[in-house]
């Protein structure tokens, strides 16, 4: 009788599974064909948990805000905004901030529920921004999805194009876009899994609370990250200021190796024309430039009205983060300071 139990409990276990797995897939093909609805039923699970657990929903308990990242400096200090991305669990900024510091900047870190659909981010920063002490310029430096709450802000609230500002405070003296999305990832879809990485590491480093996962979004922002999004295409519609000096830095994962661009010459030479060589030169430089930096493609990081990308070797997160305390310094933090030079000259 003992032998028996199991195997009746795991009748009832592989239909249950079953179910789970075709209720998931019926999910996934219903977001897929129905963005739209599936963001708007994501906001309104947002909303309603806000009016049910104002306390516990609020982002002040979240920590959420501007998070001075080095000792006050003099007033006359440049100051420097720092804004994560999407599922960020922390350590973006650890080799970029005492490169800043070296530098003589004051630097700040804003942070806020990444989760949550990206319009409601960069009013989230608009209602903070005021907090600002004085009316010192400021230059905002975004990674990844950041970037996109960074150009929503600055063309929507602080120096929209064609109508007053939205919100008073410290003008933006300049921004620099890393590794930002501009046309969109489709690494959003696998947002669940930066999610487990985003709650697993804070976890260790915060109290645990049933509230904590929900208070950073409903996943809202994935939605909005795809290509061709409404959100996107809103965001890409509206004209950047020409008054505030804006550049990209994007990364490539793929170079080609000299042993590959050597085979090449030497076939040309042999064959006398660069008949072969020209098309596989051109299907290299597109797989790289489609792989771009193993998130973003080289393709997405323009927008109109922006200048074209500087273009460094290194994937998403290693642009401005050490993946080992024993790697070289990130591609990206000298062109940072290379163009915050620029803005204070």
């Amino acid at each position: 009788m003992r032998l028996g139990k199991p195997r009746r409990s795991l009748r009832w276990l592989l239909p249950l599974l079953a179910l789970i797995v075709l209720s998931t897939a019926l999910w996934t093909w219903w977001a897929e064909q129905n963005p739209r609805e599936e963001r708007e039923m994501r906001v309104l699970v947002q909303d309603r948990l806000a009016q049910w657990f104002p306390e516990e929903m609020n982002p002040s308990s979240g920590g959420y805000g501007f998070v001075p990242l080095l000792p006050e400096r003099a007033r006359e200090a440049p100051r420097v905004l720092l804004v994560h991305g999407l599922d960020e669990p922390g350590g973006i900024w650890d080799d970029l901030v005492p490169a800043l510091d070296q530098a003589g900047y004051d630097v700040w870190e804003f942070r806020y529920p990444n989760d949550q659909a990206l319009d409601r981010s960069a009013d989230l920063l608009a209602e903070y921004w005021p907090t600002i002490q004085d009316e010192a310029p400021v230059v905002l430096i975004g990674h990844s999805m950041g970037g996109l709450v960074i150009r929503d802000f600055v063309t929507r609230w602080r120096h929209p194009v064609g109508s007053p500002p939205g919100v008073t405070g410290a003008p933006v003296q300049g921004v620099i876009l890393v590794g930002t999305p501009n046309q969109g990832s489709d690494w959003a879809r696998l947002r669940v899994w930066l999610e487990l990485r985003d709650n697993f590491v804070t976890a260790l480093d915060r109290r645990f609370s049933l509230f904590a996962g929900l208070r950073d979004g409903t996943g809202a922002a994935k939605i909005d990250l795809r290509p061709g999004s409404d959100y996107l295409q809103e965001l890409n519609a509206r004209a950047w200021p020409e008054s505030i000096p804006l550049h990209i830095i994007g990364g490539y994962l793929l170079e080609a190796p000299q042993s590959f661009t050597a085979a090449l010459d030497s076939i040309a030479d042999e064959l006398g024309s660069d008949a072969l060589t020209v098309p596989l030169e051109a299907w290299w430089s597109d797989l790289g430039e489609g792989l771009g930096d193993g998130v973003v493609a080289v393709a997405s990081l323009p927008f109109d009205g922006a200048p074209p990308p500087i273009l460094v070797q290194a994937s998403h997160r290693g642009l401005v983060a050490r993946l080992f305390p024993n790697d070289p310094q990130p591609a990206a933090i000298d062109p940072i300071l290379d163009l915050l030079a620029e803005f204070n000259d």
